[in-house]
């Protein structure tokens, strides 16, 4: 298995991360995560050769292969099974069925493989890039950002392939609910080192927080142990009677590794401007219909209405026109078929690809924002920068210079910055990371107007949507009810063109399902207590362990004072007795906490799984 070791690597003065270690185990699938700029793509490259490293070590087994999954997706030959069998070796280049049982098993059929790969769909150059890297038999996969530009039914079946996928895999992406469905661990780049648990992403943040914030209490117990060695010290240094005893505190205080504060990372965090309304009904569609081309409308016959305080989800396969309706309700397109009708007092803000284009590229992020609204003072225009991260001199940066991510930020400012009660959002998690994903959420989730979101991604959808406009069928229709409902009624009836026979599971009614809800929340009780008061008792004693040793810290002051010299060796033993006592019962309170999580999370799954 690949393993990493004190492994180094910095940009320009800039330290990516340091020391960093890793060993894969066998069948692990990993999901890695940090915020944009950690370091996630660069170590992909070091892992493939493809990037130098300062110091450290990158040991590969001898014949374990490594395939990755390319961003941007590129063809040279003029039909599939061209294509795929480019990739293999010389002496195979004629192992046409090498080739064809690969392909056959990603859904192609025998008359596929003689079209042209530009010829298919989005998800399918996909699946002709999965067949290449297949075909080289790799040991392991890394996979950077696979979930781009893929639509919802693409999404649906890259994530069973990489449950199903015979090897290792390592996987960046910034939807996390596609991660967490197919990985065993998630593993972070963050403060420059490498963290690895077994688990979701959600229990590897609720580790990290209890790891820094026991890492915290210990800095600042250290802190006040070294201020109050140097102050014994400052004392005591000059008097022949307590000069020894001093010294071999100078020698104490060198010994001690100082603990730096832990450097917190900046995080999205914000509210969409609600204008206040009277209408329950915000808008009402009646038969809208459009297509660029008269002859082939995209949708036609589309009726619905949308009450205020709803969140309607449009979704569908690439291409089909799920933009194009979003943008024809905006009024962005020329009226061809039906009304939309809006109450006099809706107010739009639309969050579109195309809008983001349309930033001026040589604005400054406070000049976009400012353009909002001219009523807006420099102080509320800084302080919407601010909220999208760009505080002091960032906000000052011109459109140009920034990256995908950071002009998506721009435009959500522009949106907040005007006051509405209709969100139009398109795909508005595109070149976010995962705490700005959750952040978008929380404020999507908040907004008490009325919101229709172009989206793939299918924890917006299980978490926001009310309703739903699906394209299917050669066709669009409005589906009253959540996304989860839909999947358990109607479902995609056609993956990427294969028809997949629907997993059911016997239902439970609600009284079973009560009762086996009551029975494992009492199960997880009797199974966590114990983990619980042990949790609780190692805080009290740590709490009265610390209130001691104040109390030993005040005497050996008094005998330092008095010249006390009996008195300061024994108080001197205590404190180190009592600091020892409170270290071991962090390290306690650690482990306990980290098995409470454990059991906690398994119920959770289980529990999950009633509903």
């Amino acid at each position: 298995m690949i393993q990493l070791t004190n492994l180094t690597k910095s940009f320009g003065g800039q330290t990516l991360f340091r020391n960093l270690n890793l060993k894969l185990s066998q069948g692990q699938k990993i999901g890695l995560i940090g915020r944009n700029g950690t370091g996630k793509s660069t170590l992909f490259k070091i892992i493939l050769g493809e990037e130098s490293y300062d110091e450290g070590e990158v040991s590969i087994p001898k014949n374990y292969r490594i395939g990755t999954l390319r961003q941007h997706l590129e063809f040279t030959k003029p039909t599939v099974h061209e294509e795929c069998a480019q990739v293999l070796p010389e002496e195979e280049q004629y192992n046409f069925y090498k080739i064809e049982k690969i392909l056959f098993g990603l859904g192609f059929s025998a008359e596929d493989l003689d079209k042209n790969p530009l010829s298919f769909s989005g998800g399918f150059q996909i699946r002709i890039n999965l067949a290449k890297l297949l075909a080289t038999e790799p040991n392991m996969l890394l996979l950077d950002e696979p979930t781009n530009y893929l639509d919802i039914l693409s999404l649906r079946w890259l994530k069973q392939f990489i449950r199903e996928f015979d090897g290792e895999v390592i996987l960046i992406t910034h939807d996390r609910e596609f991660m967490d469905s197919v990985t065993t661990h998630t593993m972070g780049i963050q403060r420059k080192g490498l963290h690895i648990i077994k688990g979701d992403t959600k229990k590897y943040e609720a580790t990290l927080a209890m790891q820094d914030e026991t890492y915290e209490k210990t800095r600042l117990n250290q802190d006040k142990k070294r201020k109050e060695l140097e102050d014994f010290i400052a004392r005591n240094k000059a008097r022949a009677s307590t000069a020894t005893l001093a010294q071999s505190k100078v020698k104490a205080l060198e010994k001690m590794e100082e603990m730096e504060s832990l450097e917190s990372e900046a995080s999205l965090a914000f509210n969409f401007n609600y204008k206040e309304t009277p209408a329950k009904v915000i808008l009402r569609a009646e038969n809208l219909g459009f297509g660029y081309d008269p002859n082939v409308p995209l949708f036609t016959h589309l009726t619905f209405a949308l009450e205020n305080g709803k969140c309607l989800a449009i979704i569908g396969k690439n291409g089909k026109g799920k933009s194009t309706l979003l943008n024809y309700i905006a009024g962005e397109l020329p009226k061809q078929q039906g009304e939309i009708t809006l109450h006099p007092s809706t107010t739009m803000a639309h969050f579109g690809q195309t809008n983001i284009e349309r930033l001026n590229t040589q604005n400054t992020i406070i000049d976009e924002i400012s353009a909002v609204d001219k009523k807006l003072g420099i102080a509320q225009v800084r302080g919407i920068c601010g909220t999208m991260m760009f505080s002091g001199e960032l906000a000052e940066k011109k459109i140009e210079v920034l990256s995908g991510g950071e002009r998506s930020r721009v435009m959500l400012g522009k949106i907040i910055a005007t006051p509405a009660n209709l969100l139009l959002l398109d795909e508005p998690t595109n070149h976010l990371d995962m705490q700005s994903i959750d952040a978008l959420c929380d404020a999507v989730e908040s907004f008490r107007g009325a919101v229709i979101m172009v989206t793939h991604s299918e924890m917006l959808l299980y978490r926001l949507a009310d309703a739903l406009i699906v394209f299917h069928e050669g066709r669009a229709e409005y589906f009253e009810g959540g996304y989860d409902e839909f999947l358990e009624k109607i479902g995609w009836e056609e993956e990427e063109g294969q028809t997949k026979p629907k997993k059911t599971k016997p239902k439970l009614d609600k009284k079973e399902r009560k009762k086996l809800r009551t029975a494992l929340i009492q199960e997880k009780g009797k199974e966590i207590a114990p983990y619980k008061k042990k949790m609780e008792l190692c805080e009290t004693q740590i709490t009265a362990l610390e209130k001691l040793l104040q109390e030993q810290n005040n005497a050996l002051a008094k005998a330092s004072e008095h010249g006390d010299n009996s008195g300061i060796m024994e108080f001197s033993q205590y404190v180190a007795q009592t600091q020892k006592e409170i270290d071991n019962h962090f390290e306690e309170l650690e482990a306990t906490s980290e098995k409470y999580d454990e059991i906690a999370a398994h119920y959770e799954a289980r529990l999950q799984e009633l509903e």
